[in-house]
């Protein structure tokens, strides 16, 4: 396929001798006259392990050439990647002027070449920017409608300096996020070699997908800097520690969690957060990142509240009680924090939690809920129907089947506030449903 990639930085420049060492027909285009001479003399413009000799090879058999002239590379071309740089603007958001101006160039030259053309943006953005930004720049400039000689994707790359060519042939996975059929199928065609699951996204997921991925890294770093700081203050290697956290592929390396939902709760994660963040204090550790896990907690619990607020309906059946589901445990469930937030601003709530019975609550258990909400037995209901009786407004905190059943059979068209993300209840006609993080 006949390819051209605007921005010769790191991105576009590994792609671009990848790409040609796949068989594909490569134009690399950059304003820097520089870069383009340094390729075209066989040179990688970037230092990155064997790119220089996949530059070398594609500039040696024909398949990799340079330009500063786009229009000349389109017209040469049946797609466009664009991979230049998006870095952050004094407010923090990354700054989009230089993808604006490529758009800009890119669609004059379409406006004067005949055919299909397919652009494909790798650069990161901000979700919506593909189709709200974007192809309307696009459209503009060159006169095309989408679909009508103007396709489009948004493919993420998974590139890491210094190991960026095996990314390239080893990546965790293919995303492309299109409006058209078309744009999936031109960037399968280019990638068919690469042994990679491809995964069919619209272009505000794909988009997505890139942002959360470098920021998480940036949170597991921050974690195991913070952590490893607490464990050196106590007389621990925390590389050792970290060896072994790391073997357990069940809960701490795997998607256990990283489900969004409600916020998190129990007697064992608020109360060894809290131990972390004790010990640093007693040694003058500075922790800010785990010191604000509990405000970033408490501000998710202040979401779902909002939710409910902005109903203006003051009778509310809560379904879920304890820190998650299949358990008595109160101790720090988020749901007593949501329900006691809301018998303060006066609201009438019915409880229905299958596993919660105020006769068999003892110890510890009882002594905190006795403490966040007095008489708290009065709120429980007997049964999921006792909990709807009354109610204006229906929270799903945790349901089991049976309780999903009663709320489909009776709900009438009343609100649904869903904080666990059910999807028979989001796909009721008619009902004003909102989910936390959905």
């Amino acid at each position: 396929m006949r390819i051209s990639i605007f921005g010769m930085g790191y991105v576009g420049a590994v792609s671009a001798g990848c790409l040609a060492d796949l068989g594909h027909e490569i134009y690399g285009v950059d304003n820097n006259s520089k870069k383009v001479d340094l390729i075209n003399g066989g040179h990688s413009p970037v230092v990155e392990e064997k790119i220089d000799d996949l530059i070398k090879a594609g500039i040696g058999n024909g398949l990799l050439r340079a330009t500063t002239d786009s229009a000349a590379a389109i017209a040469a071309t049946d797609v466009s990647f664009i991979s230049v740089g998006t870095p952050s603007s004094a407010t923090g958001a990354p700054s989009l002027d230089a993808l604006d101006k490529v758009i800009a160039e890119i669609g004059a030259a379409l406006r004067n070449k005949s055919g299909e053309h397919t652009i494909v943006l790798r650069s990161t953005v901000p979700p919506g920017t593909t189709e709200d930004r974007v192809l309307p720049a696009l459209a503009a400039a060159t006169g095309r409608s989408l679909g009508n000689g103007l396709h489009l994707a948004f493919n993420p790359e998974f590139l890491r300096e210094g190991s960026s060519v095996k990314d390239f042939y080893a990546p965790p996975f293919t995303v492309i996020g299109s409006p058209t059929e078309k744009g999936y199928q031109v960037v399968e065609e280019i990638y068919q070699k690469i042994e990679a699951e491809v995964i069919r996204t619209n272009t505000r997921t794909a988009e997505s997908v890139k942002c959360l991925s470098n920021a998480y890294h940036a949170v597991k770093i921050t974690f195991a800097n913070e952590v490893g700081a607490i464990l050196k203050s106590l007389g621990i290697d925390s590389r050792d520690v970290m060896k072994i956290f790391c073997k357990d592929h069940d809960l701490n390396i795997s998607a256990a969690y990283l489900r969004p939902g409600f916020a998190f709760g129990g007697s064992c994660l608020p109360k060894e957060l809290s131990a972390l963040v004790s010990f640093a204090k007693e040694r003058n550790v500075d922790v800010p990142f785990l010191s604000n896990v509990m405000n970033a907690n408490d501000a998710h619990i202040e979401r779902a509240l909002e939710l409910i607020l902005r109903r203006r309906k003051r009778k509310v059946a809560l379904f879920g009680l304890a820190f998650k589901p299949g358990t008595d445990d109160l101790r720090a469930a988020p749901l007593v924090s949501l329900s006691e937030r809301l018998i303060g601003k006066g609201y009438d709530l019915a409880i229905y939690d299958p596993f919660v019975e105020a006769s068999r609550l003892m110890g510890k258990n009882r002594e905190f809920i006795d403490q966040e909400i007095p008489h708290f037995e009065r709120l429980l209901t007997a049964d999921a129907m006792e909990a709807l009786a009354h109610a204006e407004i229906i929270v799903v905190g945790h349901v089991r089947r049976p309780e999903i059943d009663v709320i489909l059979a009776n709900h009438q068209n009343r609100p649904i506030i869903d904080l666990a993300g059910i999807a028979e209840l989001r796909d009721l006609p008619g009902v004003d449903y909102e989910g936390i993080c959905w």
